[in-house]
């Protein structure tokens, strides 16, 4: 298909309609963007606060709504987020889980300092309910099954698709109702630039993921896993989840990412009035042929939210959204942007990252995710181990960080935001393992200590 060609059917949309989500505007410059979500949690017992009541995040919701500048917003009638005077967006996740989106910056220091300043602004806040926040990667102490539920209509369609597909979605309500993450917002400057970045960031995905593995405890027990969120992931839909084929099997431009998202469903769309409705069970490129079944036409509208209804290791859009890595202990949330821009924002060690990544086939990047939730740095991606792949790196970001401090892009601060990586390497103890150990050593198995240790 020609760009520029009417797609076909009952959709007015044109391939560079689909395009326009990717391509970067004329003024792109490589930002900084962070969101991460932390749990709500009582500080006694470690589980997720309910959203009613005099405690509960709807409570939270209308003080911050109330003391901080900002506009609300709403679903059905209740508040579930602020955005905020700056641009950033303090909204609610499916298991009470407040995310917070940074408005991007110029460089890493930066972002991380708001992000700081927010976070800590936010935990004030909910210390005054008796909460706490907790950052991670999945709330240690709730069941899935008992979970807090929030009223967020898109969780009703997407618990029903996930439950249809069977053993392959089985750990999806993990996902919704338990995890958390850090993740991080990269700029491509044009479509050449996308490609050379989208391949390395999804080869690179899971040796991050297996470096920063920090989820062991399920319901406050461990099992031996060390990520319980990348095992969740791997059982909600291998269709929309993990490594992104196109960006790895072809030329990872545009058109590839459109062809791939193409050949995938939607769970959800809003119809001509503005409801909610569970997706057409075909690919999006049949309902652009056919319509929809109720007679409605694709949007551009519904075409955005097609994308952000697929939750790969990189989820591109105007940017690269990284979603690998488990959030670390709040101390340490600066390793991952510090490491991701080193990587992808140096052309030298985007380069050398690729030439070191990118020989492994898609096979042997699938195969090392599915290893990783359990196996950490001991992971094998092909025959080779991850930790020695993931200490490579750790230094080719450090490479790129120190000529980004040389060009004035960066500010010196930055190279210490790798030193805790640094020590995972060297002590081959992922944030997992000392979690675990320290579990069963200075927490007691107490979920009061865990959370006065592992709080903002």
């Amino acid at each position: 298909m020609r760009r520029g060609e009417l797609l076909m059917g009952r959709s007015t949309l044109r391939r560079d309609d689909l395009r326009s989500l990717f391509t970067p505007p004329t003024t792109a410059s490589e930002q900084v963007g962070l969101e991460i979500e932390c749990g709500v949690v009582d500080p006694e017992t470690g589980l997720g606060a309910a959203f009613g009541g005099r405690r509960g995040i709807k409570a939270v919701l209308a003080a911050l709504l109330a003391e901080w500048e900002g506009k609300a917003q709403y679903n059905d009638g209740e508040l579930i987020g602020v955005e905020l005077a700056d641009g950033g967006l303090i909204g609610l996740e499916h298991g009470g889980q407040f995310e917070y989106s940074a408005p991007p910056a110029a460089d890493v220091v930066t972002a991380v300092d708001e992000l700081r300043r927010t976070m800590e602004r936010l935990a004030e806040l909910l210390g005054r309910f008796g909460l706490a926040l907790l950052p991670g990667a999945t709330l240690p102490f709730d069941r899935v099954e008992s979970a807090p539920l929030m009223p967020l209509s898109r969780g009703v369609p997407m618990r029903a698709y996930f439950a249809g597909l069977g053993a392959v979605g089985s750990r999806a309500p993990g996902i919704l109702s338990l995890s958390m993450s850090t993740q991080v917002h990269l700029d491509p400057l044009s479509e050449e630039d996308f490609a050379q970045k989208l391949r390395m960031l999804t080869a690179a995905s899971p040796v991050v993921a297996a470096l920063f593995v920090n989820s062991p405890l399920y319901a406050g027990e461990l099992d031996g896993l060390l990520s319980h969120r990348s095992y969740d992931w791997l059982r909600t839909d291998p269709q929309r989840c993990g490594v992104l084929r196109a960006a790895l099997e072809g030329d990872a431009d545009f058109d590839a990412v459109i062809d791939w998202a193409l050949r995938r469903r939607m769970i959800f769309y809003r119809d001509r009035a503005g409801r909610l409705r569970p997706g057409p069970d075909k690919p999006f490129a049949a309902v652009l042929e056919q319509g929809f079944d109720d007679g409605g036409t694709v949007t551009y509208d519904h075409w955005v939210s097609h994308m952000t209804q697929i939750w790969t290791h990189v989820r591109p859009r105007r940017t690269l959204e990284l979603r690998a890595p488990d959030g670390p202990p709040y101390p340490y949330i600066s390793a991952v942007p510090a490491l991701w821009t080193g990587l992808c924002y140096h052309p030298a060690s985007r380069a050398a990252a690729w030439e070191l990544l990118g020989r492994y086939g898609v096979a042997e990047q699938e195969a090392a995710t599915e290893q990783l939730p359990a196996e950490g740095l001991r992971t094998l991606l092909g025959g080779d181990r991850v930790h020695e792949l993931a200490a490579e790196l750790v230094r080719l970001a450090r490479e790129g960080l120190r000529a980004r401090v040389a060009a004035g892009l960066e500010r010196p601060k930055v190279l210490e935001y790798l030193d805790p990586l640094d020590e995972v390497l060297e002590t081959g103890q992922t944030f997992a393992e000392r979690c675990a150990a320290r579990w069963e050593t200075d927490l007691a198995r107490d979920p009061r200590r865990y959370v006065a240790a592992y709080r903002v």
